[in-house]
């Protein structure tokens, strides 16, 4: 699935989410933190569910996620 997303990548829009998405189930969180960062900057919907959605749970606990959260405005 990254490399289909990867390959659409390179000829149009994939949504940072996505990304994000694939990282998490690969349990490759600096990854996801990465693209975290990359959907913040694309004011992606995906952020409005980082306090509820279970997909977040593997990292709620990290710093990064904390200062993301407050970034976003969630707390």
């Amino acid at each position: 699935m990254l490399a289909e997303l990867k390959r659409r990548k390179q000829v149009d829009y994939v949504p940072a989410g996505s990304f994000v998405i694939a990282y998490i189930g690969l349990s490759e969180y600096e990854q996801a933190f990465a693209w975290l960062e990359q959907a913040y900057q694309e004011h992606s919907a995906i952020l409005q569910f980082l306090n509820v959605h279970p997909l977040f749970d593997t990292i709620r606990n990290d710093g990064h996620f904390a200062d993301l959260v407050l970034r976003v405005g969630l707390q």
